[in-house]
């Protein structure tokens, strides 16, 4: 392990409220840098986990600042949460060849590596994107449409819920979601949030709301939030108070139909819809959050090469 490309900078950010000019500024902190980082989670311990997609590697920032590898390859792995028992679940597009993409479980303790999902009804997983889980400790994940889709793979992508007993079930697909990305549920486990990104000209980029019900399926869709026309949300996570906290937006124009109309940053979100606040990210592409620290309130945000922290008024939740 090494201390290497590990830099620690305060930025005053300033926090930008709903029908009020900015008042105080947050400090952001940049914990670590290295390629492109997504999909961060945090131990029991306190260790943030996260990817690096263009190296294909899982990275480990311990609590005393040590950056280090965790795994390489990590089969293109994006998405990564800790579940109920502190097992590391990993959303990997698989490598091209015997690894396909699926949906792993690995025991910290003994580095077993468990395969949950692989497939549906016969067909391969397309590129997994993201995941969560709920109180009765079923696992709920986005798998999403890419360039290279094979006829194995046609009609496979949307949002799975994966049981205890290891059975999968799709509980949506196109039409009724086009791209998914982001996923997170609610504290009280009532409401399930899907993230939309498609890039093309009139796609949906925004959030939809369902009711999820004790069995796990969902109805009464809503469009949560719309950040069309500018770059949707990414990825996302929940404090406990149901507030959501969205990684969405660009600094620059990067060749899409995407506009700079969503300002990158940490989009914090009322139950209700209402945006509370907006903590302006100074890097593309802004990926994701996950709550860690001591008392859930420190939040870790990836974006372009950085991984940023920064305190937050409100405990997390580990979803």
């Amino acid at each position: 392990m090494k201390r290497a490309a590990i830099w620690m900078m305060t930025l005053l950010v300033p926090l930008v409220s709903v029908g009020a000019e900015p008042e105080v500024a947050r400090p952001l902190s940049v914990a670590a840098t290295v390629a492109f980082t997504e999909g961060p989670t945090v131990a029991e311990d306190g260790t943030v986990f996260f990817t690096d997609l263009y190296n294909n590697r899982i990275m480990q920032l311990s609590t005393d600042g040590v950056l280090s590898t965790f795994r390489q390859p990590s089969h293109r792995a994006n998405g990564l949460i800790f579940d109920s028992e502190w097992r590391l679940l990993a959303c990997e597009g698989g490598d091209g060849g015997s690894v396909l993409p699926r949906v792993t479980r690995t025991d910290m303790d003994t580095g077993v590596i468990e395969v949950l999902a692989d497939g549906y009804n016969g067909k391969q997983l397309h590129q997994p994107n993201d995941l969560t889980f709920d109180g009765r400790g079923r696992i709920y994940f986005t798998d999403r449409p890419g360039a290279n889709i094979t006829p194995e793979q046609t009609g496979v992508h949307g949002v799975y819920r994966i049981d205890p007993d290891g059975s999968i079930e799709r509980i949506l697909t196109e039409p009724e979601v086009i791209r998914p990305n982001g996923i997170v549920i609610s504290p009280d486990d009532s409401t399930l949030y899907v993230i939309e990104t498609d890039q093309g000209a009139q796609g949906p980029r925004l959030i939809r709301a369902y009711d999820l019900s004790r069995a796990g399926t969902v109805s009464n869709m809503r469009v949560f939030h719309d950040f069309f026309p500018g770059r949707s949300g990414d990825g996302m996570t929940i404090d406990s108070e149901g507030n959501l906290y969205v990684a969405a937006g660009l600094n620059q124009l990067r060749g899409t139909s995407e506009t700079l109309a969503t300002v990158a940053g940490i989009h914090i979100f009322a139950p209700s819809g209402e945006l509370l606040e907006h903590i302006p990210i100074p890097e593309d592409t802004i990926t994701n959050a996950a709550f860690g620290g001591p008392d859930l309130r420190t939040l870790y945000v990836t974006a372009g090469k950085t991984l940023f922290s920064f305190r937050t008024d409100i405990t997390g939740t580990r979803r």
